[in-house]
């Protein structure tokens, strides 16, 4: 599992179960990334066998060693407070994107955007480099973002997606305390263009059918409660919407029902993402823990 908490700790772990050449055993744990890559993290020392840096390709490992790859010198060229690069390889790139920031450029043909943060990072790299939208998380809403690096990559993720994606897991915090504890809210959504609104019907009236599960996980003295939530889903405005539907707005989500809000910012953050890679096939779980203003809400 990756759980990045700061920038400094980008560093995945393994636990060598069978005998093998240092090389091939990263390599297979890590297929998305090239071979001319890997040999790359070598030569540089991003890689360590029970914390001590190892450039031979062929070194031979043991059972019960420790192999650590260090992403971070690869990402530290981008130096922006809005996004920090959780994990990157050939095909695919994830953000941690703090809020207030567009995913992707409006109408407006806004630039402060995390596409083209991290597009040009990628061309400083090499001109070449290319990025392509897979997904977006709504302007005042922080945690994971997933881009592709090829066009190929896109096609698969947005295609299938429903069956790549394991789970998709938010933390909200809303206004009020709920009696049901624990739930999942079914409607169909439907957007007005005019608007840029998004509206919720109990029955089916030719709109986009969604659920959303939750899970109270806090309960604060000052009327607002921490939820866990589980996108069955993947609707504009969902979480939103819901929360509203069962009256309890997300904090600060004025276009959707709330108050101003305690910790000023709404309180919503895309904190898990598990899928198959859509290359190599291996499960890969990202974390972007809670934001401060939310974690230490009491």
């Amino acid at each position: 599992m990756f759980t990045p908490k700061k920038s400094k700790d980008r560093i995945v772990s393994f636990l060598v179960k069978e005998e093998n050449t240092l090389f091939d055993f990263a390599f297979k744990k890590m297929g998305s990334l090239s071979k001319t890559a890997l040999k790359n993290y070598l030569a540089k020392g991003q890689i360590s066998v029970n914390n001590k840096a190892i450039t031979q390709y062929d070194y031979q490992l043991k059972v019960g060693d420790t192999v650590k790859i260090d992403f971070t010198k690869g990402t530290a060229g981008l130096k922006c407070a809005k996004i920090s690069v959780i994990y990157e390889d050939d095909y695919i790139i994830v953000i941690n994107k703090a809020e207030g920031l567009l995913s992707v450029a409006t109408d407006k043909n806004e630039k402060d955007t995390a596409f083209r943060i991290i597009m040009n990072h990628l061309k400083k790299q090499n001109k070449n480099n290319r990025l392509y939208i897979v997904h977006r998380l709504d302007r005042e809403t922080s945690g994971l973002l997933l881009f592709a690096k090829q066009k190929e990559t896109q096609m698969i993720l947005q295609e299938n997606w429903q069956r790549i994606v394991s789970e998709k897991k938010y933390y909200a915090l809303v206004e009020g305390i709920l009696e049901q504890k624990e739930g999942t809210v079914h409607t169909w959504l439907n957007e007005d263009v005019k608007s840029k609104k998004v509206y919720s019907s109990d029955f089916d009236n030719g709109g986009q059918e969604s659920f959303t599960d939750y899970k109270v996980e806090k309960e604060y003295k000052k009327g607002y409660s921490l939820l866990s939530i589980n996108l069955r889903t993947g609707r504009k405005n969902q979480i939103r919407v819901h929360m509203q539907c069962i009256g309890h707005p997300i904090a600060g989500d004025k276009k959707y029902g709330g108050s101003p809000s305690p910790i000023g910012r709404i309180g919503l953050h895309a904190e898990k993402l598990t899928l198959r890679h859509p290359i190599t096939g291996q499960v890969m779980t990202f974390v972007a823990p809670l934001p401060e203003k939310i974690a230490k809400f009491r």
